[in-house]
């Protein structure tokens, strides 16, 4: 049983390092689902599957289809109670154990049965609108894709689920400003090193970055007056770099000078940009 705590641990982790936030993702329909049943997966399997569809080796020839070649499979892990006997009464245990899956893109031969999901009408917020449309006056392309949010410097360009796929509408500007904040390093703005450098995933400079971005996304939420649900619902993200940078207080003083200094790029705020760089 331990083996399998350490199998599940090791996806989180490997989820983390990646820069994903498991625990995370405020657009709709971003739920793992069993192919067959359409039914989403729960507790410790919600956070150890991505989006999608997913199906046992079993159930897709069952279905009719056959997994790619090279496919690697994830985890999924079972749990229930049972009773055994034990000096003559009855005791409950719990039984654990895992199987793999794969995603419906790992298969080929089979079609998805995932219903089109509810869309959520929001009123866009017009401070948070005016920020990245007329201050951020060398802002990066900016393009939708469901289930995705991310900023690639090789192309200098935000991808972020459309402001309809978020419960709230407070979550897709605190998720734009999010990736806002990570272009700002960009070697045409700030030319900040912990984006530039292109660091290694769970190294100390990449960890730094997030910081960055996850505390401008903070500011800049704080500026329109908004709810920030960056830095809320990601707590223990934001630990879990902290522990890889082994909780020295003066990287995340850094982080946040430079999370100002982003901000009041994207603000246009030129004045305080070299206030804070006398500051530092």
């Amino acid at each position: 049983m331990s083996t399998i705590y350490q199998m599940v641990t090791d996806e989180i982790i490997k989820k983390l390092e990646a820069g994903t936030i498991p625990w995370q993702q405020p657009w709709r329909d971003t739920r793992a689902v069993n192919w067959k049943t359409q039914k989403p997966y729960r507790g410790i399997n919600a956070l150890l599957l991505d989006f999608g569809e997913y199906l046992t080796f079993k159930q897709v020839q069952e279905a009719g289809g056959k997994v790619k070649k090279g496919a690697k499979s994830h985890i999924v892990v079972f749990w229930k109670w049972i009773e055994i006997e034990k000096n003559g009464q009855l005791e409950k245990i719990p039984f654990l154990r895992y199987y793999r899956v794969f995603e419906l893109s790992q298969t080929e031969g089979l079609k998805s049965r995932r219903k089109e999901t509810e869309t959520f009408e929001h009123d866009p917020i017009e401070a948070a609108e005016k920020i990245i449309d007329e201050s951020y006056q060398s802002r990066p392309r900016i393009t939708f894709a469901p289930g995705e949010a991310y900023y690639s410097p090789l192309t200098d360009s935000i991808s972020i689920p459309a402001i309809n796929e978020y419960r709230k509408p407070e979550e897709y500007y605190s998720t734009l400003f999010h990736e806002a904040i990570h272009s700002t390093g960009h070697k045409i703005r700030l030319n900040r090193a912990s984006l530039t450098e292109m660091a290694a995933l769970g190294s100390e400079i990449y960890s730094k970055e997030e910081l960055v971005a996850e505390i401008g996304a903070a500011m800049l939420c704080g500026t329109v007056g908004i709810e920030n649900n960056t830095i809320e619902n990601s707590a223990a993200y934001i630990q879990s770099w902290l522990c890889v940078l082994k909780k020295d207080i003066r990287i995340v003083v850094l982080a946040a000078g430079q999370a100002q200094k982003a901000a009041d790029y994207i603000l246009g705020n030129k004045e305080s940009e070299r206030d804070g760089e006398a500051a530092e």
